[in-house]
């Protein structure tokens, strides 16, 4: 923009202003792709810290230029993207269900070195997919795992309510009163923890089973009801999601959905 010089001395007089419009900016250009760090994941290449750490290390290129900044505007539809000179490009979809056994934690890279629901993965021939929610250490069941991004973004929106139905050990004796609690919900450290359904599913003298379904989840949402409530939980087992439901599968064992699969879990949004 060209500089408009001091007025000369004795020039300071008000006068009548020009009508001429102001000159406007030409707008900005559209921002366009990702972060290269996530493009490395959405392309189902690795985990975005892990991409993060690739970039660092000079080891990913774009349009054959070596990229160090894991923040670096990158469109794999338009631009060349490649780790150690080898192209990345998309894999075909992958979404798998792993029936997660208790005392693995849900994550790819533990700071504290526990055992991870990955070692369920090892010897398979897998791109890299990454969970669809999480299940914590102490809780087991139902777990999906994808690297479809845009498929598993639409699953954890809150405004999709996908249900999602636990089968729950409650060290207390079934009574109304309890369950009436659970279904009315409770407020702890300012958040609403609240249920779609709950039902009795067995009772014993000094425990019960519930079956508690959450149409959005809190972190150790059910654990910190009941807590609040005066009951503990034994164990917490994710059986179903939306109408996909765990069926048979082995604890620890991992299988593909197939097409029909995702499409109930699409429908059930």
């Amino acid at each position: 923009m060209k500089r408009v010089p001091p007025p000369r001395s004795g020039s300071l007089r008000s006068g009548p202003r020009s009508s001429a419009p102001a000159a406007q900016s030409a707008p900005m250009p559209a921002r366009t792709g990702h972060g290269l760090a996530r493009v490395l994941s959405k392309l189902g290449y690795c985990s975005r810290t892990q991409g993060e750490a690739l970039v660092r290390e000079g080891r990913v290129s774009v349009d054959g230029r070596v990229i160090r900044d894991p923040e670096h505007r990158t469109d794999p539809a338009s631009m060349r993207v490649a780790v150690d000179g080898q192209p990345v490009r998309a894999e075909a979809p992958v979404t798998l269900m792993l029936n997660k056994p208790r005392g693995l934690v849900t994550t790819r890279d533990d700071p504290e070195g526990r055992e991870t629901i990955y070692a369920c993965l090892e010897g398979l021939d897998l791109p890299h997919v990454a969970p669809v929610g999480r299940l914590d250490k102490a809780s087991e069941g139902l777990l999906l795992l994808t690297n479809d991004t845009g498929f598993a973004q639409r699953l954890l929106d809150p405004a999709s309510h996908v249900p999602k139905t636990y089968h729950v050990q409650i060290h207390r004796p079934a009574s109304e009163a309890l369950l009436a609690a659970i279904r009315a919900g409770v407020e702890d450290r300012g958040e609403w923890l609240g249920v779609r359904s709950a039902r009795w599913l067995r009772e014993g003298t000094r425990s019960a089973w519930a079956e508690i379904v959450l149409d959005e989840g809190r972190n150790r949402h059910i654990r910190r009801l009941l807590a609040a409530l005066g009951a503990e939980t034994q164990r917490l087992v994710r059986v179903a999601i939306g109408e996909l439901t765990l069926g048979d599968l082995p604890k620890g064992a991992v299988r593909r959905l197939s097409e029909a699969e995702r499409a109930l879990l699409e429908r059930g949004r």
